[in-house]
């Protein structure tokens, strides 16, 4: 999968691999009881591919010794939860971010109204929020024994305590841990410290902006995917355009072949030579100047932005421009979530009759394209040993420029280990069949509104449609002595059942191929 990619289109289980993680993901509630019954001791960061610090004179890993500009600090930044478009503000809505399990709901009663970030846990026996609903009031409500929540995480409410007894739902242990949170380029945001030192954290540091998302000028489609390999190997497969080609033929024009002097072998492909920079480099991520004028920037650990046209100068006439901007979520080992946002001032009109869900059919299949690759990859990398992935990689070409960059950082400022929230299993979780792999129901249909509100009305079609065929059918038994006496009109009342039918069967497959799952295999296309 590659960023200009994604914007081109409107077996068995294995043996686990350990990875020297940790303890599985529980929340904080649970965290916090686990560590007064047990000896202090740090968590380590953790992930599911490390890469060797280069020998002496290696290149093009020449990224200095670790720890040399800092060490990364994963729980002093924010992460996205989710477009705000994809929230329900009627409902409370549970994700795993960072290992750290958290639910986003919108409380009402903040002035105009505010999205809140909290552990996905009830204090009362650690029963998900996220299974709960808004009460009347406008508060949280766990659905397990009907305990209420306002939007700073305080009890407000215990139906169990009797009114006239001790106010035990003022008892600070019955308050629900919540995190500082924003809305920002109609994303929502959260910082996974929670705490009274923390709450103005937004004066210190802010989510990274991205101003083209927020310009009238310019319309923007969002996504979200949950997908089945790990963070650093979704952000790697995002900064190789190289794979294009190869990895999601069939579903995008064929590339212009680029000049190669000398070149006598070609490929039907049209993969080629790519000349790429890396600037600014350190501990909060780098910039790629692109050949073509275009740029891509990391901003560490999520954001990953850019364009493949050239940059507006300032003061030049305003230029048609394209920007592809993900945001790569470490949920746990061997999964993450991409949410993107395609900002654009060209075009604008197409919003206006094509909906959302039709952009993600094409998204979904390049998405769906290469995520058994790297699904398997990633064990690979595994199988290799987390201390050996530059020994078990040859990446001897400029195109490989960004990944390098990417395992750098990773290397140098995180010692090739997300730093989790919460406590993380200690495995890759075992390869499931294809089908399970590659469903796009559970990974984005029921996140997306769009989605979810097409994938309905389809449905509700395809059942009208066999309906109306099995109608047709009886009024043609019943009225073929009397309404539908010659050959001709039977002829349409039959062609009409069948065409009903055969609408029926096509939306029906359609349904099945963009909602659910469709197999991808490349020794076909």
């Amino acid at each position: 999968m590659d960023p200009l990619s994604l914007l081109l289109l409107p077996p068995r289980a294995r043996p686990r691999i350990p990875l020297l993680l940790r303890p599985p993901t529980a929340p904080a509630a649970f965290a916090r009881a686990a560590a007064a019954a047990a000896p202090a001791r740090l968590l380590s960061p953790a992930s599911a591919v490390a890469a060797e610090a280069p020998r002496t004179g290696e290149n093009p890993w020449s990224g200095g010794a670790e720890g040399e500009e800092g060490r990364f600090d994963w729980l002093d930044q924010w992460y996205p939860v989710a477009p705000v478009c994809d929230l329900d503000p009627r409902a409370p809505h549970g994700k795993t971010i960072l290992g750290l399990r958290v639910v986003a709901w919108y409380d009402r009663t903040a002035g105009d109204g505010e999205w809140r970030v909290f552990d996905d846990a009830c204090p009362h026996r650690l029963a998900p929020l996220s299974e709960g609903r808004i009460d009347d009031k406008g508060r949280l409500q766990c659905v397990y024994h009907g305990w209420c929540f306002d939007g700073r995480g305080s009890c407000q409410f215990i139906p169990q305590a009797p009114a006239l007894g001790p106010p035990v739902h003022k008892n600070s242990k019955a308050c629900v841990a919540a995190y500082p949170s924003v809305v920002q380029n109609n994303i929502l945001w959260f910082y996974p410290r929670a705490g009274a030192e923390h709450e103005d954290v937004l004066q210190r540091k802010r989510p990274p902006f991205i101003p083209e998302i927020d310009d009238p000028s310019f319309v923007t489609v969002y996504g979200i995917r949950d997908l089945s390999y790990g963070y650093d190997v979704l952000v790697e497969n995002l900064m190789d355009p190289a794979h294009v080609p190869y990895a999601h033929k069939g579903l995008m024009g064929r590339l212009r072949k680029k000049e190669d002097p000398g070149r006598v072998e070609f490929d039907r492909e049209g993969g080629g030579p790519m000349k790429m920079k890396i600037e600014e480099a350190g501990v909060d991520g780098f910039l790629s100047p692109q050949e073509n004028g275009g740029y891509f920037r990391y901003v560490a650990p999520c954001t990953f932005y850019g364009s493949p046209l050239p940059r507006q100068e300032e003061g030049e006439k305003k230029k048609p421009r394209i920007m592809l901007v993900f945001m790569c979520v470490p949920v746990a080992p061997g999964r993450s979530r991409v949410i993107w946002a395609f900002p654009r001032n060209v075009g604008l009109w197409l919003d206006k009759i094509i909906p959302r869900w039709y952009y993600h059919i094409g998204q979904n299949a390049i998405l769906d394209s290469d995520i058994y690759l790297l699904h398997v990859e990633e064990r690979n990398f595994a199988a290799a040993g987390v201390e050996n992935w530059q020994k078990a990689v040859y990446v001897p070409t400029s195109s490989d420029s960004m990944v390098i960059a990417f395992r750098n950082w990773f290397r140098k400022h995180c010692k090739s280990q997300v730093g989790w929230a919460a406590p993380t299993v200690d495995q890759l979780p075992a390869t499931p069949t294809k089908d399970k792999l590659m469903e796009r129901y559970w990974s984005h249909v029921e996140q997306c509104t769009s989605c979810s509100a097409a994938l309905k009305a389809m449905k509700a079609l395809e059942v009208a449609l066999q309906v109306a065929a099995v109608a047709i059918v009886g009024f043609l038994t019943v009225a073929k002595e009397t309404l539908v006496k010659s050959v001709a009109q039977r002829v349409a009342v039959v062609s009409a059942a069948v065409l009903c039918f055969a609408a029926s069967r096509w939306l029906a497959s359609f349904i099945q191929k963009n909602f659910y799952f469709q197999d991808y295999v490349h020794a076909y296309k």
